[in-house]
């Protein structure tokens, strides 16, 4: 299993509407257990994150009004990448980790910045 980033818009009533997502379109925020060992683990805490620890709890939901500093983490976790890929548990080289972890945030960066564009937020789960 991975996590899935979605863009969603808050319909009038409230209720979440979660954005299709072309086929050909990869929106993948990492394996299941990233919750726990990349965008959870004590590192990725350690540097300030505070949205996609989240994950290790329950799925994360940023409010259209939360996206712009929600960015502004995605940036700091992407200026530390190498620090991140070597002081989360990665099954592979960290190389390949470090790969992953730059790939799983440009597709949530990507989200992020649609959901801007469209005045919603986003969705990992």
């Amino acid at each position: 299993m991975s996590l899935l980033v979605e863009v969603f818009v808050r319909e009038p009533d409230g209720k979440r509407q979660i954005l299709d997502v072309p086929d050909d379109v990869y929106h993948s925020g990492g394996f299941e257990s990233w919750r726990r060992t990349v965008w959870g683990s004590e590192f990725v805490r350690s540097l300030g994150a505070r949205f996609l620890p989240v994950l290790a709890e329950r799925d994360l939901e940023v409010e259209a009004e939360q996206v712009p500093e929600f960015l502004s983490e995605v940036a700091l976790l992407r200026a530390h990448l190498d620090a991140i890929a070597h002081g989360t548990e990665h099954p592979r080289a960290v190389e390949e980790h470090r790969d992953g972890i730059e790939l799983r945030l440009r597709i949530i960066e990507e989200s992020a910045l649609k959901a801007v564009e469209i005045g919603g937020g986003v969705l990992i789960w």
